[in-house]
């Protein structure tokens, strides 16, 4: 716990080794200035021009992509996990290696989330899935999903929590994350927070928000502590993360409070209605300091990503694009399909005419179709290298397109295009069976 003298908006003397330069503001096709705008992060690992997708290494890997691949296919940065790096192989392991890019050979900026979001999500049997879909309160505060065990239990201290690999107990509070996150060594941490769904009630989100406020500040405390502790290492930068769920009020409310913290920059998390993910993005940006960068955690289709951009989120994160990939699931700009269908048997263009992808320079669609059929891995590879670039060459054309005063219609172009509803229309002359 923190001295009672300490005061989280003061700030830190080493926070100037990380810094944001505000670019180019997007303006409405009236001309007006909304929240959306380019920028520059700067790390002791490098520079991050945004808006940006950060791509998901979440056990320091991205899954089925080498980190030379990753860099190759446009990746500014990466972002692991806390959690799952604290378990296996242990944040002490990392440390020791030399850091999170060390560890695992990447060279550029690296992010680590706080673990908040696993710890909630595992622990309550929900697996990696927040429902963004629908506002049902009439279940109870701490609902477990169904023939599961609770598995993670919240207190004003912290929480104990049960590791989904062997069932050991293990405790998180903002004075632990701080110290795993510091010891994984990444260039841009996120303070523990309380992650709420869109199930909980109105009375425990303000709860619950303020349990995180209290945190935020325990974390400030104690990564300026272990920043002077630990003064031979880069310095981290630290976001604080945004809850607050659908409620404008407790949106805005939780922005004032961790605003006036000595945080590096914020992440916007938590439950949001995906209709409603602009507007409370902006509600965000209107409150948040305007020269620190905005994280939106969890965010990759298309749609989502262009509201986001436009409402004011720098960068972003998402493990959709390697997941959906493990099931054959690739992106064209025509939208989303499946490659395991029996029509890619004979179809020998590449995953899409449009991509300069190394999968798409080299493979065909055919080949990956054998592939997977084939339960060879490699076919996860090569479709995770082309949804990852396919999402990271989107957000960096939407970045260009803010600078030449295009975004407007580049939006409803991407957006027309891939949710159309059509069949895929790539190959159909080479699909005859």
């Amino acid at each position: 716990m923190p001295h009672e003298s300490f005061d989280a908006t003061e700030s830190h003397s080493r926070q100037s080794e990380f810094s944001f330069e505000l670019g180019t503001r997007l303006r409405g096709s009236d001309g007006s200035v909304s929240n959306g705008r380019t920028g520059v992060i700067t790390t002791p690992h490098g520079q991050i021009k945004t808006p940006a997708f950060i791509a998901v290494g979440t056990k320091a890997t991205v899954k089925a992509i080498l980190p030379e691949s990753v860099a190759q296919l446009g990746a500014q940065a990466v972002l692991a996990n806390a959690y799952h790096l604290y378990l296996q192989p242990g944040s002490d392991v990392l440390d020791a290696a030399g850091g999170l890019g060390r560890f695992m050979n990447w060279s550029g900026p690296t992010f680590t989330d706080s673990g908040g979001f696993q710890v909630m999500s595992l622990g309550s049997g929900f697996k990696k899935v927040i429902d963004m879909s629908s506002v049902d309160q009439s279940g109870p505060d701490d609902a477990v999903a169904p023939g599961k065990e609770r598995l993670a239990n919240v207190d004003d201290d912290g929480v104990w929590f049960k590791s989904h690999l062997n069932g050991d107990m293990h405790r998180f509070s903002p004075e632990i994350s701080m110290k795993v996150q510091h010891e994984i060594g990444a260039d841009i941490m996120f303070a523990f927070d309380e992650l709420t769904t869109l199930q909980n009630s109105r009375g425990y989100q303000v709860e619950s928000l303020e349990r995180t406020r209290l945190w935020a500040q325990r974390c400030v405390a104690e990564h300026f502590n272990l920043t002077d502790t630990r003064a031979s290492k880069d310095y981290q930068a630290l976001f604080g993360v945004i809850q607050g769920a659908q409620y404008e009020d407790l949106r805005r409310q939780a922005c004032r409070d961790l605003g006036a913290m000595s945080f590096d920059g914020f992440g916007i998390g938590g439950a949001l209605e995906k209709e409603n993910l602009g507007t409370i993005v902006g509600w965000c940006a209107e409150e948040l300091p305007e020269n620190k960068p905005r994280h939106l955690l969890g965010i990759s289709e298309p749609d989502d990503i262009f509201t986001a951009i436009e409402n004011g989120a720098d960068t972003f994160d998402c493990v959709s694009p390697t997941r959906v990939a493990r099931n054959s699931a690739f992106y064209t700009p025509h939208g989303r399909f499946n490659l395991s269908g029996r029509r890619y048997k004979t179809d020998f263009t590449p995953l899409s005419d449009e991509c300069d992808c190394y999968t798409c320079q080299h493979y065909t669609r055919a080949y990956i179709h054998h592939l997977f059929k084939s339960k060879e891995l490699v076919s996860h590879t090569l479709i995770s290298i082309h949804n990852e670039r396919f999402v990271v060459k989107m957000v960096d054309d939407a970045r260009q397109a803010i600078e030449d005063g295009t975004f407007h219609e580049l939006k409803e172009w991407t957006i027309s295009r891939y949710y159309a509803g059509q069949p895929d229309p790539q190959g159909l002359q080479t699909s005859t069976r």
